[in-house]
């Protein structure tokens, strides 16, 4: 048996992957990326809504979204739609989720992701450099369009997050909506201006940018898929195509396919695949100022390089389930709605699985009785936002440095699964 290299090895080359790549580069470690898609080019790092949520402290399950289920589970063109045949799957996963909307959880984590989403835009510059960062960034706002009231319960409690983390806001009475976004149908009455939100102009660009950077200073990415993970007596042994990586060190940032890779090692990580679609508008008559969303629809509209982003909806129909591109169509009807004037070329579509964890948190740092083996996955929806400093602090679990923040609610011992 050969001696394992005193390096890390990186499953993963999403925005997870690539951040905690080249913070633990810049810490003095030796790392290689292992991923069968070059960066930028598959998966949610690629065709995600391209939002960064800075402002965004919600976590997706709230009190009271019980009481949507019943439609949910009977309407497959919902916001959050199930396959009948993944439902019994996905019912332990489903019911953490709804526990998970209790009050006081949703305060606490609430908490937990102000502190990975604040600095979104200051991260990512610190990752690029301000150059890079500025070409493809765009610290706007966005706009939370509202067709309908909404429930006042609910509204109350997105307020009192915001306000207990110091999230500014403004509400936009209809003149304001028709000034920022002409042509915008009258359906939508009020919006709420979150200010400290933004947007990517090429998510598939701006993570091959990360992956470009983290081979400039030093990294290896190899194009090639991790079948298993195996430990040996002084490190881990990643098996793929080619034969197999040896390394002290391994960390799983796999996004959706990181449970499946850890269940032969006995831990079992409550991932559900959230199935997002997107369709990319080309040419479109419409231009945005900043990204809109209305959740009522599930669908957010942003502008980007090669035209109109309109990304949204979730499917819960497991991670191999065929996509179901109608879910893409109704994207596009959707904007179409929300913009009756927008004309536009022929749409691309796109599916691609979110990792999601039933507390909306990811789990980050070393896993217990596992030496060596550490994880940086389940950022759900929000991985374009959270994904940089997420390496930042796992970088700094792993070196031995202070975190940049308190690490309790992220690490994974808050699952049993992964304590055994």
């Amino acid at each position: 048996m050969s001696a394992a290299a005193p390096g890390i090895l990186v499953v993963g080359a999403g925005v997870a992957g690539l951040s905690a790549a080249l913070h633990l580069i810049r810490a003095g470690q030796a790392v290689t990326v292992l991923d069968p898609s070059p960066p930028g080019t598959g998966g949610a790092s690629f065709g995600n809504a391209g939002m960064i949520s800075a402002a965004v402290v919600a976590p997706a399950s709230v009190p009271g979204i019980v009481r949507q289920l019943p439609r949910w589970l009977l309407d497959p063109s919902s916001p959050l739609a199930f396959r009948p045949t993944r439902l019994p799957g996905a019912l332990p996963w489903l019911l953490r989720w709804l526990a998970a909307g209790r009050l006081g959880r949703v305060r606490s984590i609430s908490a937990a992701l102000h502190a990975l989403h604040r600095d979104s835009f200051i991260e990512w510059r610190d990752l690029l450099g301000a150059a890079a960062a500025d070409t493809l960034l765009r610290p706007s706002g966005q706009v939370l369009g509202m067709e309908a009231a909404a429930r006042p319960a609910a509204a109350a409690l997105d307020r009192d997050l915001r306000e207990a983390a110091g999230i500014s806001s403004e509400l936009l009475d209809r003149p304001a909506l028709e000034a920022l976004f002409p042509g915008l149908a009258p359906s939508v009455g009020r919006g709420l201006l979150l200010p400290g939100n933004g947007y990517c102009v090429n998510p598939g660009r701006l993570v091959g940018l990360l992956g470009d950077t983290i081979r400039r200073e030093g990294g290896t990415i190899l194009p090639e898929r991790v079948w298993a993970l195996r430990p040996e007596r002084d490190g881990w042994l990643a098996t793929t195509e080619s034969g197999g990586h040896r390394a002290a060190r391994a960390v799983v940032a796999a996004g959706a396919w990181s449970s499946a890779l850890l269940r032969p090692l006995g831990l079992r990580l409550p991932m559900e695949a959230e199935r997002g679609y997107h369709a990319m508008l080309p040419d479109p008559s419409v231009a945005l100022p900043m990204p809109i969303s209305v959740r009522a629809r599930g669908l957010g509209l942003a502008p980007m390089e090669h035209g109109l982003r309109a990304a949204g909806l979730v499917e819960i129909a497991g991670l191999d389930a065929p996509p179901d591109f109608r879910r893409a169509e109704r994207l596009v009807a959707g904007a179409q709605a929300l913009f009756p004037g927008l004309r536009h070329g022929p749409p691309s579509l796109w599916m691609g699985p979110r990792p999601g964890l039933p507390d909306s948190l990811p789990v980050i740092g070393p896993l217990p009785r596992r030496q060596g083996l550490s994880l940086c996955t389940g950022h759900g929806h929000f991985g374009l936002t959270s994904g940089p400093v997420s390496g930042r602090l796992l970088a700094a679990l792993l070196t031995g440095c202070p975190p940049p923040f308190d690490p309790q609610p992220y690490a994974p011992s808050r699952f049993s699964g992964l304590r055994r």
